[in-house]
Parts: structure tokens; sequence; C-alpha cells
């Protein structure tokens, strides 16, 4: 794999330091369970799934940036107290933003390491497989649905005008290849 970055080395060292501060990181993790809430609500299927592990804690983790969540009864995710022991680990092994957008915008996951409740994991697989969030439903309720759909329309044309784009990037064949690591 390409690991060699397209920023120059101060930026890297600079980018390695950055901490956000506490209160943005608990604002951004609380707006991802709400975001992650209105997908699953979408979709019973993925609730009554949920149902069946609730109670369970997910530790997911990317470098420095960590959530636990905890499976509530209603099928949805909260985020757990910091001493709950974690029943899966999802550690996304991509170092570098790129890798894992070169891996979304090429339609594949990222590359994730796997530990804990193996049935959990393959809830949370079938998640990932079928749940998708309805952009265009959402902002139809906003500006009406002609006009969502003809921004949908341009959105995904955007999006696989950078998917090839990424595509002859050098180095994205090895970036978006990598296979999925799993351990129980």
């Amino acid at each position: 794999m390409n690991k060699t970055s397209p920023f120059p080395p101060f930026l890297q060292s600079l980018a390695a330091r950055f901490q956000p501060p506490a209160w943005v990181v608990d604002e951004t993790q609380q707006k991802l369970v709400l975001f992650l809430n209105h997908v699953l609500m979408q979709e019973k299927e993925a609730q009554d799934r949920l149902v069946r592990k609730m109670g369970s804690v997910v530790h997911i983790r990317w470098g420095v940036f960590a959530l636990d969540l905890l499976i509530t009864p209603a099928g949805l995710v909260d985020r757990a107290s910091p001493a709950s022991k974690p029943d899966l680990l999802l550690a996304i092994a991509a170092e570098t933003p790129a890798v894992v957008m070169q891996s979304v915008l090429a339609g594949k996951a990222p590359p994730v390491k796997i530990e804990g409740d193996v049935q959990l994991a393959a809830e949370l697989g079938w998640l990932a497989d079928n749940l998708r969030w309805d952009a265009e439903e959402d902002l139809a309720r906003l500006i009406g649905d002609a006009p969502a759909h003809t921004l949908a329309s341009a959105a995904r044309q955007a999006l696989t005008g950078l998917r090839q784009f990424l595509a002859q990037a050098p180095g994205a064949a090895a970036a978006v290849t990598v296979p999925r690591k799993t351990t129980s």
C-alpha cells in the first residue's frame, strides 16, 4: 500500500498533534449518535436486529478518536458510560483519512480489526451491508420532491466522477483493495 502522504512533513506532524477540545469531541459524538438513530429509525429490520443485542457495548476506535455505543432496548444506540466494558471492538486500521475515503468512495469498507462478540459483529455487518441513509427523502421534506431529486442526481453524478478520479490517483488501487481483517 502506498503510505506516502501528499502533504508536507510539517503539516503531517501538525495534524498528528492536533487534539480537538473536549467539548468539540463531545458534541461531534452526540451528533453522530443522533444521525445513526435517524438512519436506524428508517429501517424497522435494523432496529429489530439490534434489539436482540440490547445492552451490548461497541467500542469504535480510529487512531486517537474513540466512541462507545450502547445498544438500547428500542434497537437504537446511545453513548455508553466511560466505565462500560465493550462487548465488541471495531478498530479502523487505516491510518489516514484519505485511505478511508478512497475505500468508502470505491464502495468498500475500510480495513477494520474486529474483536469480541461474533454475533454482534455479524449484526453490525448486516447493518453496514444493508442500511443506507436516504438523503434524498430527508431533503425532500425540506425543499420538495422535484428539487430534492435534482440535487440528489447531481450529487450522484459528482460522486461517480470523484470515484473515477480517485481510482486513477497514484496508489489508489492499493488503498481501495485492502481486505477487511477480522479476528474473533
